[in-house]
């Protein structure tokens, strides 16, 4: 970035000259006003860095100039020139925003200090400067790469992959099941130098240790029964590029030992060799699991989470980015229905509402085969609530109805009256109301018990032990307020039938 110039602003000649020689002989454009208003008008036509102002000056003080640069969001950074009768209008001058002060008289001193600061404050300006840019290009972006969404929670998330993109930096990506975590190590990919090498994705869970091993480190020929031709592994035919690890908390602790010493070295030995071959690439990680759990249990090695976590990216699961969901169900309707040679004009108003006010525990996966779904049921040119809800999410052929909590309930109560219906709506199904809810089974079972006890007490004798869950709402249920409270149904008994 080509540095920014410095304005002063004083009406003492004798400073504003000696000043202005003294920066420029440093390599500083340098311009010179008398009194505030003017520095008011430059700084709003012109970009300064940082401008030098006498916190007594003319028409307008620094502080009024400094309220006037806040309100017109007019970016710059202030050093105040002050005598010693007004060094406390200074600090509140930084109170306001101000960067620093320099007390008058300007001696050798003074000036060492205030040629120390400015290349401080021209460093903040020009980061804070490249967060705005970066702001304004992502404000109001509905698409980033192949990733979908315009609510801040993912903005945040485009402007870290921004950032991060150019480095060689190691990424770890969480987040739940279904929110894309792969489409984010793409980005990275794609938006990094190494785009134009090779992207290679391997899922750790999904294949045996044996295998998995084989895959990321390649073999000799020889090296075990069957293998009679030597073969590359990911690090190799990754070279150059990125590696996408996905669920890497399932990787074998043995397996994870080599992969430090890989990630370290840049070094690998395929299975059976005794040479090391250099490799060139960049690892993006991804995982749905408690990672501080797993290092505890001893699934995963903490050296290898350090080396791996240098960046994290955190991506919200969809029942955070309700912005977002509209957003998606639309595309997903444009799309699949171009797939299937359909013209749906959109969602009725009461599938608009379940989308809406569904809990999504598959996250974007899930709303994506919901709208695919719905887009090959349906037999209107629109999708209806029974094209879009899932059979065993429906009571009775109808929408599962709204549930209202009335001011002054507590969180126990809205939680027990959300299971309470929730279970009526599974036709008694404890498995697949905590599936709907974000509960275990046990957790469902431990309500009803409670509900059936009357008095709202879990640890009375007839309710199971504590297993440590709170009784707090879940998000799905804090999302759904407000709602008119069912009929009590503690005199009920719910249905014994065992969750399928």
């Amino acid at each position: 970035m080509k540095q920014a110039k410095i304005l002063i602003a004083d009406d003492e000649a004798a400073i504003t000259t000696g000043l202005s020689a003294i920066l420029e002989d440093a390599g500083y454009a340098v311009e010179v006003v008398a009194d505030g208003q003017k520095a008011l008008d430059k700084l709003t036509v012109d970009r300064y860095g940082v401008v030098l102002a006498d916190l007594k000056m003319p028409k307008l003080d620094v502080l009024a100039l400094l309220r006037e640069l806040q309100e017109r969001q007019i970016p710059t950074e202030a050093i105040i020139i002050t005598g010693q009768a007004t060094v406390d209008s200074a600090v509140q001058a930084m109170q306001q925003g101000a960067y620093d002060y320099i007390e008058k008289p300007l001696n050798a001193e003074k000036l060492n200090r205030l040629k120390a600061l400015i290349p401080k404050a021209l460093d903040k300006y020009e980061v804070q400067q490249k967060n705005r840019e970066l702001a304004s290009k992502l404000e109001g972006l509905t698409h980033y790469g192949e990733l979908t969404g315009q609510s801040e929670s993912m903005r945040s998330v485009y402007q870290v992959i921004e950032a991060v993109a150019p480095s060689s930096a190691s990424v770890l990506i969480l987040g739940e099941s279904g929110t894309g975590k792969e489409l984010v190590a793409r980005a990275l990919h794609h938006k990094s130098d190494r785009a134009k090498g090779p992207f290679f994705a391997l899922n750790c869970a999904a294949l045996p240790k044996e295998i998995l091993e084989n895959e990321l480190f390649g073999h000799e020929k020889g090296a075990f029964t069957g293998s009679t031709n030597e073969k590359a592994g990911a690090f190799e035919m990754a070279s150059g590029g990125t590696i996408f690890l996905d669920e890497m908390a399932e990787m074998p602790t043995d397996i994870q030992v080599k992969l430090l010493r890989a990630i370290e070295t840049r070094q690998i030995r395929r299975l059976g060799g005794k040479r090391e071959i250099n490799v060139d690439i960049r690892i993006v990680a991804a995982t749905n699991k408690n990672l501080q759990k797993a290092i505890v249990d001893g699934e995963l090695r903490e050296d290898l989470y350090y080396r791996l976590a240098v960046v994290e990216i955190d991506l919200p699961p969809l029942r955070e980015r309700a912005d977002d969901i509209q957003l998606l169900a639309n595309e997903f309707l444009a799309r699949f229905s171009q797939q299937n040679g359909k013209v749906l004009t959109g969602f009725e108003d009461a599938a608009w509402e379940w989308i809406m006010s569904y809990h999504w525990p598959g996250n974007v996966r899930e709303l994506k085969n919901a709208v695919e779904r719905a887009v090959i049921m349906s037999r209107s040119s629109t999708i209806g609530p029974n094209d879009i809800i899932p059979r065993h999410l429906r009571s009775g052929g109808e929408m599962p109805a709204a549930l209202t909590i009335p001011v002054g309930a507590t969180a126990a109560e809205a939680r027990r009256q959300l299971v309470l219906r929730t279970f009526a709506s599974t036709s008694g199904d404890a498995a697949r109301t905590g599936k709907v809810l974000g509960l275990s089974e046990e957790d469902v079972r431990t309500e009803l018990l409670t509900l059936l006890n009357g008095a709202g007490d879990a640890s009375s004798s007839t309710a199971p032990a504590d297993n440590g869950a709170e009784l707090s709402a879940p998000r799905a249920a804090r999302r759904q307020e407000p709602v008119a409270t069912p009929a009590r149904a503690a005199s009920k008994k719910p249905s014994s039938k065992k969750g399928r």
